[in-house]
């Protein structure tokens, strides 16, 4: 930006002065400039302006040497073991999620996991069990993600679907509540 102004200004400079110049002095000794012609004035020749311009240097200074690029971690696989996709968990408000990583991650790689899209704060970071606490009922969503140290995506599992039933507060003993059965229809 500043050389642009810089290249700018003397451009403008130099408009400014290949133009004719007049010089002249009053009756009071001063002296005086200008580009309109006065009586007892004579021209003036005004040479270019001086420029300069940097030449460009290459920075130079201690270079780290270029570390070798180290191909990303390969996971063959990373799931969801439990809960198990549209399994129905009733009566509980918690779930202990299980998350299997092979191998087993390793130089910074972590393991996250995802409940309703969200990250579950305090996962163990090599994978394994962890509860969930509190789950309100209805459906949920489980996926593990595993990133490495930049955040970069080296494995997903499944989207693991999952339900939380739990009887009504307003009719806790519903005899058509029942653990996995069809529920029962009473007659009238």
């Amino acid at each position: 930006m500043r050389t642009l102004l810089f290249t700018l200004m003397s451009l403008t400079c130099m408009a400014a002065f290949s133009a004719t110049v007049y010089k002249w002095v009053d009756e009071n000794g001063v002296v005086h400039y200008s580009d309109q012609p006065h009586e007892n004035a004579e021209k003036v020749q005004v040479a270019a302006p001086q420029t300069y311009s940097a030449p460009r240097t290459a920075r130079q200074g201690p270079q780290a040497p270029a570390l070798p690029s180290r191909p990303p971690n390969v996971y063959q696989s990373c799931a969801i073991i439990y809960p198990q996709d549209q399994q129905n968990l009733q009566n509980t408000d918690s779930v202990q999620a299980t998350v299997q990583v092979s191998p087993a991650p390793h130089d910074g790689d972590r393991v996250a996991l995802m409940f309703d899209g969200t990250p579950v704060a305090g996962f163990p970071p090599t994978g394994g069990t962890y509860t969930i606490s509190p789950v309100d009922r209805g459906e949920h969503s489980l996926q593990a993600v595993v990133q490495d140290t930049s955040g970069k995506v080296l494995c997903t599992s499944a989207n693991v679907m999952f339900s939380i039933t739990q009887p009504s507060v307003l009719n806790p003993a519903n005899p058509n509540f029942n653990s996995g059965a069809n529920p029962k229809v009473r007659p009238h």
